[in-house]
């Protein structure tokens, strides 16, 4: 089964790469945003931390699909070639990849990359026009001479101010969101895939999971599951908070000893082919919930489902906004259930219920527009009562759609009794 699922991850990966023509149609869609300008956009370099390998920037991946380090991307505005005060406007190139010259000695550290004089480099862009990186500032200047605005991300602000420090650079952080809240048919694929195989790691989790064992052992099982299953790297920091930590929103040490009576808070996903799973499940370290916990649980889980239940078009993720399915779960939280002092429990739900999901694990969005079909988001309540060292959240993925949401993450238990005969079979 393990072999199926990393050949289809493979297999994925392969098709992104291949697959120009999502990246060219998504660069097409920004450029409507560019009425008088010219887009730059900076990859990531490439990195001397040995913590991590080379990671693309999203933005940059997401419009180009290309994963190797250094390159800059160029973009200009769609102009109409038969009027003449825009000949000039209309000979340049609508689109450029710069790319670096290799670097053989480099190579030998962090392996082969394309330049831009590879004979493959067109077909393994996608795009028509590659150049040397190193020819970024003659055509910048070509650029300056045809267009009166440069368009760019923030972080690439020091840079081009240095170089163009007479022109507006405006910011298109916002246009490039807009395009990353709705999932392409593709995008949706990849989360599923990541998805999957970070469900099968709660699975793996659950079968190892007893009393006595640390939160990084739990942890490490979880993270060995989704990287044997083709992903390449956590998503985020794994959480595994049991007892006391369960009720510590982003606890990343794992590093207490699990004991017999607790509940233990399992926030662990993947990023696969590019793409971030988040996935929050709540069990009992010795397979059974006490009362007291079954009791929060509960009111949790149908804290939930009524926002799942409201997910649909038009609905909003923000705590303030209307039609926001925050609220539809808060409301719950606080008509369910008292603390040891008799009092409300919403108080105790700490945090946001949603963010979007996509390239990041909080995607790039704006949490007060409305939701559309095709946007993917997580459902996430949580009650974390630090009085009784009971946290509780839980976490899905969730697809919006015409009518209503599909849950992506819907074949992992989440019902308390399932959860515990899935703890007591151990398979």
């Amino acid at each position: 089964m393990r072999r199926t699922v990393f050949a289809l991850f493979l297999a994925l990966q392969l098709a992104q790469a291949a697959d120009s023509t999502e990246f060219a149609a998504r660069r097409a869609k920004l450029r409507k945003a560019l009425p008088d300008g010219a887009l730059v956009l900076f990859g990531a370099k490439e990195s001397e931390d040995l913590h991590e390998g080379f990671y693309q920037e999203t933005n940059f991946y997401y419009l180009t699909g290309w994963e190797e380090p250094g390159a800059i991307l160029i973009m200009t505005p769609d102009v109409e070639k038969d009027e003449p005060a825009l000949q000039q406007r209309a000979r340049l190139p609508r689109e450029i990849l710069l790319l670096p010259q290799r670097v053989p000695s480099k190579e030998q550290w962090t392996g082969r990359k394309l330049g831009p004089s590879d004979s493959s480099a067109v077909k393994a862009t996608g795009f028509e026009t590659v150049m040397p990186a190193e020819r970024f500032e003659s055509q910048l200047r070509i650029l300056l001479e045809a267009y009166p605005d440069l368009y760019a991300l923030p972080s690439a602000n020091p840079a081009l101010s240095r170089l163009a420090p007479l022109r507006r650079i405006i910011d298109t952080s916002d246009e490039i969101n807009k395009l990353r809240m709705r999932k392409s048919p593709l995008e949706i694929e990849s989360l599923q895939r990541a998805t999957d195989a970070s469900m099968e790691a709660h699975r793996a989790a659950w079968r190892i999971l007893k009393p006595g064992l640390v939160e990084y052992e739990v942890a490490a099982v979880m993270v060995g599951s989704y990287m044997m299953d083709g992903c390449r790297r956590s998503a985020y920091a794994p959480i595994v908070g049991s007892g006391p930590n369960s009720t510590v929103l982003h606890y990343s040490r794992n590093s207490r000893r699990m004991d017999s009576g607790e509940v233990t808070v399992m926030d662990v996903a993947g990023e696969c082919a590019n793409y971030a799973s988040d996935i929050t499940r709540t069990v009992p370290v010795n397979g059974k919930f006490t009362p007291r916990q079954r009791e929060i649980y509960d009111i949790v889980l149908g804290a939930q489902k009524a926002a799942i239940a409201a997910a649909k078009p038009g609905m909003t993720i923000a705590k303030t906004t209307p039609n926001s399915l925050y609220k539809v779960a808060l409301n719950y939280i606080d008509t369910h259930g008292k603390d040891l002092h008799g009092q409300p429990l919403g108080k105790y739900f700490t945090h946001g219920l949603s963010h979007h999901l996509g390239l990041d694990v909080h995607d790039a969005s704006d949490n007060k527009e409305p939701l559309e079909a095709g946007m993917v988001i997580t459902i996430e309540p949580g009650i974390y009562i630090p009085e009784e060292n009971i946290g509780i959240r839980i976490e899905d993925v969730v697809l919006i759609t015409e009518k209503g949401a599909k849950v992506l993450s819907e074949a992992l238990p989440r019902e308390p009794d399932d959860l515990e005969r899935a703890l007591a079979s151990k398979k």
